[in-house]
């Protein structure tokens, strides 16, 4: 039973992996779901203070990822459909890995700026490169929570 517990919990850290970089999958939160698997189900015992420390760490990145994004296109002078473009751009990008995962929310930023500001090219490059900021810094501390997560899992079950 151990052994498909840690099957499991391996899966959804990778999958947590994964999720930091897939908008629509919570990578963090999944992860931090597998560490808990790992603890509650397996011998392996995290302390309190690395579940409470890790939970809010995971709290607070998951609300960072939404308002990152949002930031970056209102700081530099975007709306909605800015913020719009950027997602539809990922998505796009998706079907074109890896530099797709780069280029497609910069892109999409830019379109759905571009629509907003009435063609001011300046001025959408501008919200694109915010968007493209928030994106990024979102997707930089989803990746080292999860590969945090994945890491000490894998230090405690082993050593």
């Amino acid at each position: 039973m151990t052994l498909l517990i840690l099957v499991i919990a391996f899966s959804l850290l990778l999958l947590g992996l994964l999720g930091s970089i897939i908008p629509g999958l919570p990578g963090p939160p999944i992860s931090y779901l597998a560490v808990l698997l790992i603890h509650f189900f397996t011998g392996t015992q995290f302390s309190a203070s690395f579940l409470w420390t890790w939970g809010i760490i995971v709290a607070i990145v998951f609300v960072l990822d939404y308002t990152l994004q949002a930031w970056g296109v209102k700081k530099f002078g975007g709306g909605r459909k800015s913020t719009i473009g950027t997602f539809v751009g990922l998505f796009v990008g998706l079907l074109f890995p890896p530099i797709g995962l780069l280029i497609g929310p910069f892109v999409g930023a830019f379109l759905g700026a571009l629509s907003e500001v009435k063609g001011d090219n300046n001025r959408a490059l501008k919200v694109a490169i915010g968007s493209f900021i928030g994106f990024v810094t979102g997707t930089v501390l989803k990746l080292g929570v999860s590969a945090v997560l994945l890491s000490y899992s894998i230090y405690y079950i082993w050593f």
